[in-house]
């Protein structure tokens, strides 16, 4: 396939639909007026934001006035998590989160620590589920809130969100879940699914970079983490993007009337992966869960090499995907998601996500396949640490 570019890294984020940007270009060119003026293109600007937040509302079954428009879902996670426990922390500091969370919410929870609040990090199992069990016990008299995210970027897995709401609520603790690479992917009833507060973003979802979404049932109290004017309700200040809000608004429409389609498709392209690289490659194992995952995720590592010298191989062959988080990607440190899942260091080095999109094929995974056989194989012959004939691992796919 020469060097045509074959890009499988959606969960770090995704190229902006045609349709999206279609509707995004008005109000970067002739509809510019800022939402908060009260002369004609002003009023374009406040009914499109207006319109953006009915069809991200009705997208996850909240009422319209529940949505408010961020930055990011970095800004989201950031605003749930220290608005809710700032404004509750009168009725106690215990907070539960999880030990393979983003680091949006993990590095938030480590700054709360600092401010004398207390954190229960829950582990996971080896296909990276927490347990309902232990964050029943988990939970203290003075637990205010619980954040857990919907679904895993590094490995895919998707926890027990409903579950896992209706044993806060039992509790009267607030529940949040970081549903960036959920939502528009999976279905999602924030009703259904005893969800008091969501994070979403744009990016994940063909649309642009730089805004995001949190929902916040009606009721809960919040801090504001941006200070200023009066926007978003008087909840979260500074001038709309509203291009960027009128493509999330698209993007997320789009996404979750697609839904069915899209997950047949990514599941396929998943499943022919994982199948192709267990039959074609030894001495691998599988990372994750492999039946609540996300449709397009697919994790291994691959011992006897590093992850960062395959990444660098792979890009080589025209093919971008990553070996964990993008926002991790500058760290030396082996992937926080797959050492609490319970690989060891040498192990989760040498790792590779795939994450696909709507517009990859078949033949696509084949390519892949074929190159990861080549690299892999090239990159254990330089390793000291491999024999052919003598390895043998247990555990290994």
């Amino acid at each position: 396939m020469g060097k045509e570019i074959i890009y499988l890294d959606h969960a770090a984020t995704t190229p902006i639909r045609q349709e999206v940007l279609d509707e995004m270009m008005p109000y970067l060119t002739s509809k510019y007026g800022n939402a908060s003026s009260i002369y004609s293109i002003g009023r374009e600007s406040r009914i499109a934001v207006d319109n953006a937040r009915i069809q991200v509302s009705k997208a996850i079954n909240a009422e319209t006035r529940e949505v408010y428009f961020t930055g990011s879902g970095t800004e989201a996670d950031n605003w749930a998590i220290k608005g809710v426990a700032r404004s509750y922390q009168g009725d106690g500091k215990h907070l539960i989160t999880s030990s393979i969370e983003h680091p949006a919410v993990l590095n938030v929870f480590k700054a709360l620590e600092k401010e004398g609040f207390s954190v229960t990090y829950l582990p996971v199992d080896s296909a990276g589920l927490i347990s309902l069990d232990e964050l029943k016990s988990a939970i203290r008299p003075d637990t205010i809130f619980i954040s857990i995210m919907f679904g895993n970027n590094e490995i895919g897995t998707i926890q027990p969100i409903s579950e896992i709401g209706k044993i806060a609520h039992e509790h009267g603790i607030i529940f949040h879940t970081d549903a960036v690479q959920a939502a528009g992917i999976l279905k999602i009833d924030v009703k259904e699914m005893n969800i008091d507060l969501m994070s979403i973003s744009g990016h994940k979802l063909y649309a642009p970079k730089g805004v995001g979404a949190l929902y916040i049932r009606k009721g809960i109290r919040i801090q504001s983490q941006m200070i200023g004017g009066h926007q978003e309700r008087g909840k979260r200040a500074s001038t709309e993007n509203v291009a960027g809000i009128v493509g999330f608004g698209k993007a997320i429409e789009l996404a979750v009337s697609e839904i069915e389609e899209n997950t047949a498709h990514l599941t396929t392209l998943r499943e022919h992966a994982i199948k192709l690289i267990k039959e074609k490659i030894p001495h691998i194992l599988f990372n994750g869960s492999t039946s609540k995952r996300l449709p397009g995720n697919v994790n291994f590592s691959f011992r006897y090499i590093e992850g960062e010298s395959l990444l660098l191989m792979l890009d080589m062959y025209g093919i971008c995907a990553s070996s964990g988080s993008a926002c991790t990607s500058g760290s030396l440190d082996p992937s926080h998601v797959l050492l609490a899942i319970g690989l060891p260091h040498e192990i989760a080095h040498g790792s590779l996500r795939i994450s696909f999109g709507r517009e990859n094929s078949k033949e696509q995974v084949h390519y892949l396949v074929d190159s990861l056989v080549t690299i892999v194989a090239r990159l254990r012959e330089m390793s000291p640490l491999y024999d052919s004939k003598t390895c043998v691992v247990e555990g290994e796919d």
